[in-house]
């Protein structure tokens, strides 16, 4: 990493699906992005590599947003390196579904680690570091409006971040700091389209008057109005790219 005057932005989760849309969108917008990833290195450093080969600058780290000491040093090393943070977006991730009445306390805590602690310690560490001005965006789901049976621990978890956002909104009074969400409907990824029967995947397809699934591309471009300058009037809001479909 080197430093120069772009701004800086994390992106989590972002080796694939709307994380990786959304990193290059960023990427084109301008930013410095650090994709963030946990597992898959290859994966997260070929998008690294494909957006610096369009001219853009883009860098790979690795740290579990459920691990408050990973993140931590993330944004310790992003700060050391260029010296400040602009845009957070907390997009990382799982999706596993079951009836109340079939959840392990494994699964449930899984989700609650990933997805709410997940999105938690990256949050805390934006409020403390992003720099006035900046943009946080967080991640919901549809689903918070949709409430489809076997979402319950997933559609818990992503009302709280809703919460979690308009109220640190609230919290970054005089700091010129936006805070929004931007809750998907069904997106055609790897993570919506894990497991699922075509029947359903076609009956998602049609619940939205546009007739189509969402396409990662069309939710990094809600990200990217929301990290830019025309976003500055939004705050505290959750915006579902949905298609209308609730």
């Amino acid at each position: 990493m080197s430093t120069d005057q772009r701004k800086v932005a994390i992106v989590t989760g972002a080796s694939r699906g709307i994380g990786a849309a959304i990193a290059q969108r960023l990427g084109q917008d301008g930013f410095s992005v650090i994709v963030n990833y946990a597992g898959d290195s290859a994966t997260a450093e070929a998008l690294a590599k494909q957006i610096k080969e369009c001219g853009h600058r883009a860098f790979a780290f690795k740290a579990d947003v459920s691990d408050t000491d990973a993140v931590k040093k993330m944004f310790d090393t992003v700060v050391s390196e260029f010296g400040f943070v602009d845009v957070v977006v907390n997009n990382a991730g799982i999706m596993e579904l079951s009836k109340i009445a079939e959840t392990t306390d494994e699964s449930f805590d899984r989700q609650v680690a990933v997805n709410l602690k997940g999105t938690f310690n990256p949050l805390r560490e934006a409020a403390r570091r992003v720099r006035d001005g900046g943009r946080i965006i967080n991640f919901s789901s549809s689903v918070v409006g949709l409430l489809p049976p076997t979402y319950a621990v997933y559609a818990s978890i992503k009302a709280a971040i809703e919460t979690m956002t308009k109220i640190l909104a609230k919290e970054l009074r005089g700091r010129n700091i936006t805070v929004n969400t931007v809750a998907p409907g069904p997106t055609a990824t790897q993570l919506f389209l894990k497991d699922k029967p075509q029947k359903v995947i076609d009956e998602f397809t049609k619940l939205a008057p546009l007739e189509r699934l969402g396409r990662p591309e069309d939710i990094a471009g809600v990200v990217s109005f929301l990290a830019g300058p025309d976003g500055g009037w939004v705050n505290g809001q959750t915006l579902r790219a949905n298609g209308g479909i609730v």
